[in-house]
């Protein structure tokens, strides 16, 4: 029993004898029960008979159940199998595995595979090469990045897996659902790599050496999340890999050969500071969720100034990138499709995009390998199939003479 109705039924004589002890002054009822339990400012209330000692009794603790019950926590996710697309055609065992690798999603199989295309179509006519040629391994090169996308996104979920049942696009992803255990994870991983091997082994024997190192970035990069607020940069290293690969692929020795090691280093840093770029964007879709699950970004570093940022991003790649084409001689198609191409899908992108809108952030990332990817192969593929059927013609004059 509180204080106030001990005091409430106590005797009239007892009530005032007790009122007296506890203040000076004894004819202001209130005083009284401030001394028993403080009036909060925003209740000053004449408490000078019972009744209101109980009408405040009451209220106040009305209203502390009103202002500590906690909110409802909104309802759970719930995983519903595909019905549509291509994961919906597979076995239902199957499935899962499918979304590990994010078969229905291969955006990120295109901007893995870009790079290597560009090396190739960059170093074919320093090795005049053959369209048949550079067409086989082209498709080499997409074989392996399939493979290989799919066996970096198992390692990202396999680090990831007691983070992204804290972030609402990832909660439902294989590994975070439970719905692939981690060793069945790390035994498909390993299956993918061997396959990769297997890939890799029809390249010559050079490329062995050149692809190897990346495995190391693969590796790393989820890792870089947790301790920087650059993971991208890491991310663009792993990415833009194949920009190397292409020159070893035709026959092509970088250590002895100065205009294509200078070519591949100055593409490989233009593909880093694309993938920084358009990872960005990306990283935009999570930034509520990264931020309280504390996952690091360059979008949560650097926020209030993203489209500065991106904009600086589109200007160092198309630089690198025409200087990777001045270091092999390219002509005017390379610079005016590929590297205007470049600037100007690049420019309208950085414009047009809403990055407080998810949907409008996955849309540009879904399409702007397409746009600005698509750009610099078709400038890169017009300049090596004019060169080569020039040095063609050429070659046929001299036959001829």
């Amino acid at each position: 029993m509180s204080t106030c109705h001990r005091l409430l039924r106590l005797p009239a004589s007892r009530r005032a004898l007790s009122t007296t002890k506890t203040t000076s002054k004894p004819w202001l009822p209130s005083q009284s029960y401030t001394r028993l339990s403080p009036t909060p400012r925003h209740l000053s209330l004449q408490l000078s008979t019972p009744r209101s000692l109980i009408a405040y009794h009451t209220t106040s603790k009305l209203l502390t159940q009103t202002t500590t019950t906690p909110a409802p926590s909104p309802p759970p996710q719930i995983y519903t199998p595909p019905s549509t697309g291509l994961l919906s055609l597979l076995p239902p065992s199957w499935v899962p595995y499918a979304e590990l690798i994010r078969l229905d999603k291969p955006a990120g199989t295109y901007y893995l595979y870009l790079p290597c295309l560009f090396s190739t179509l960059l170093a074919a006519p320093l090795s005049h090469s053959p369209p048949s040629t550079v067409l086989t391994y082209s498709l080499l090169f997409l074989s392996g990045a399939i493979i290989m996308r799919g066996a970096g996104c198992t390692i990202n979920d396999l680090w990831d897996r007691n983070l992204d049942p804290h972030v609402t696009r990832t909660r439902l992803r294989p590994i975070a659902r439970r719905a692939i255990t981690p060793l069945n994870a790390l035994l498909f991983t390993g299956a993918q790599l061997l396959t990769g091997l297997a890939i890799l082994l029809q390249f010559p024997t050079s490329c062995f050496y050149y692809a190897t190192p990346s495995l190391l970035l693969v590796t790393l990069y989820p890792l870089a999340k947790r301790v920087t607020y650059y993971p991208q940069f890491v991310l663009g290293l792993t990415f833009s890999w194949g920009a190397i690969l292409g020159f070893p692929a035709l026959g092509v020795d970088l250590l002895s050969n100065t205009a294509a090691l200078t070519a591949a280093g100055l593409l490989y840093g233009s593909n880093v500071a694309w993938t920084v770029l358009y990872d960005m964007i990306y990283a935009h879709q999570d930034i509520k969720d990264d931020a309280k699950a504390g996952i690091k970004s360059i979008a949560l570093k650097h926020d209030k100034e993203t489209k500065q940022v991106l904009t600086g991003l589109a200007v160092v790649q198309v630089a690198l990138l025409a200087g990777a084409g001045v270091a092999t001689g390219a002509g005017p198609a390379f610079f005016i499709g590929g590297c205007g191409g470049a600037a100007a899908t690049l420019g309208f992108m950085i414009k047009r995009v809403n990055l407080k809108s998810v949907k409008d952030c996955w849309w540009w990332f879904v399409n702007g390998c397409w746009i600005t990817g698509g750009a610099i192969s078709l400038g890169l593929g017009a300049d090596y199939l004019v060169r080569y059927y020039s040095e063609d013609e050429k070659a046929v004059e001299k036959e001829e003479q």
